[in-house]
């Protein structure tokens, strides 16, 4: 399993503190597969661009699809560019990649069989170690969670970022995640003046 995977395991657990919404979940996981290939040697960080290098070393799917989508070319890409190219709907993919792996079921919730359908993890042994490196407060996995708003009030105490490319990739995600909420925002106002000039005085 790789980062994102372990990510988007844990973005699934039904508590409140770790809802998310999925554009912003898309942007970290984008993220979370860059700090993965920088792992593999598959890429580099220079000052914000990232510089490919090798096939990733694991053999993911995802992973290989993302590696294979990089900008081979100099200028290479910026990572913030990389992240809103590369996580588009990207929460969308995993979540039926790892249904199609059997790592997610569907469940319908409440008493009724016809009730709202959600989306769960499987107990696998996958879920056990997104778990574990989750309650071990695995730096990455921490500070990508922490982004999107899944620390769910965890202490401050956790251990920090000790690569500086990775702490470039999740600030960059910090960055994209505000921004997409500034656009969020701008749209609700923008609807709200909508709606009020034609309700009208």
């Amino acid at each position: 399993m790789t980062t994102a995977k372990d990510l988007f395991i844990i973005a699934m657990d039904p508590r409140p503190e770790h809802a998310v919404g999925q554009g912003d979940l898309s942007l970290a996981l984008a993220g979370a597969e860059l700090i993965d290939l920088i792992g593999a040697g598959a890429v580099t960080v220079d000052g914000d661009r990232i510089v490919p290098g090798g096939p990733p070393a694991q053999d993911d799917r995802l992973l290989g699809e993302a590696a294979a989508r990089l900008t081979r070319q100099p200028p290479y890409e910026r990572i913030e560019d990389w992240l809103w190219r590369r996580g588009r709907d990207l929460s969308a993919t995993y979540q039926a990649v790892l249904e199609e792996d059997g790592e997610l079921t569907r469940k319908r919730s409440g008493r009724l069989s016809f009730g709202p359908e959600r989306v769960e993890p499987v107990d696998t042994p996958s879920r056990r170690r997104a778990a574990g490196r989750w309650e071990r407060k695995d730096p990455v996995l921490s500070a990508l969670a922490s982004v999107v708003g899944m620390d769910g009030g965890r202490p401050d105490d956790q251990p920090g970022l000790d690569d500086e490319a990775v702490t470039t990739v999740v600030a960059a995600v910090h960055e994209a995640v505000m921004e997409l909420e500034a656009v969020r925002q701008r749209r609700t106002i923008e609807a709200a003046a909508f709606a009020n000039l034609w309700r009208g005085p």
